[in-house]
């Protein structure tokens, strides 16, 4: 079975390839008290799509390099970092 993640991108300056933040709540088995765990997974980005702050979904692959066994599926959500400034004339 494919393993799906969705996470959202925190880095996106090296060519075809993302950092994709995977968060998730786990219970301490012991005192029940709710935490947060983060994992951050190198994913193939080809055409350089994904930006920061795009909520992405990525999908499990043969490796690609020694980093990387995801690839890029889909982009969920856009986020709002990707707004580029208008060029003014002075």
């Amino acid at each position: 079975m494919i393993r799906k993640l969705i996470g959202m991108v925190v880095s996106d300056v090296q060519d075809k390839t993302i950092v994709v933040e995977i968060s998730r709540s786990v219970t301490h088995p012991i005192y029940g008290k709710r935490y947060k765990v983060t994992k951050k997974i190198a994913a193939h980005d080809e055409k350089n799509e994904a930006h920061i702050g795009d909520k992405v979904e990525i999908t499990e692959t043969r490796p690609i390099s020694k980093h990387k066994s995801f690839v890029l599926s889909q982009i969920v959500e856009t986020g709002h970092a990707t707004d580029k400034l208008k060029e003014v004339e002075v």
